[in-house]
């Protein structure tokens, strides 16, 4: 069957997620202990796991990393408050930025309805939590 003219050239491919770590074993601690993310190879260059929906993840391993000042890399959610409570029962807090529509638990709520909730990986790189906002009484 031949492809519409305007198809991506990357139609057939999955994509992944990177992040960057100084210290491999407290990065592995916290990505497969608490985030229970199934790491499928470790060597002294990377880390390859896959996330709760099996998607890859590829954990690159350098002397010297200084996290960025924004999200790197996030997940969907269609229930952000029970995601927020299973990530504090196994450990992991979200940050207090203390944007406008931020609650206790670091869930900010924006004036469209989409939510939010940020967390940190052990090496400061911003991870995030987001919900569609409500459409018709159907999330997105």
């Amino acid at each position: 069957m031949a492809q519409p003219p305007n198809a991506s050239p990357l139609r057939d491919t999955e994509m992944s997620g990177f992040v960057a770590t100084e210290n491999g074993a407290r990065c592995r601690e916290f990505y497969e202990g608490k985030l229970r993310f199934n790491v499928v190879s470790d060597d002294p260059m990377a880390m390859v796991m896959l996330d709760a929906s099996g998607r890859r993840i590829r954990v690159q391993k350098l002397k010297k990393h200084a996290p960025q000042m924004f999200t790197v890399m996030g997940w969907t959610t269609r229930d952000i408050e029970a995601s927020v409570t299973r990530l504090a029962e196994a450990g992991v807090t979200c940050e207090q930025f203390q944007f406008p529509g931020q609650d206790a638990r670091g869930i900010t709520t924006f004036p469209d309805g989409a939510r939010v909730a940020w967390f940190k990986d052990p090496d400061g790189n911003i991870l995030s939590l987001d919900q569609a906002p409500l459409s018709g009484g159907r999330r997105e």
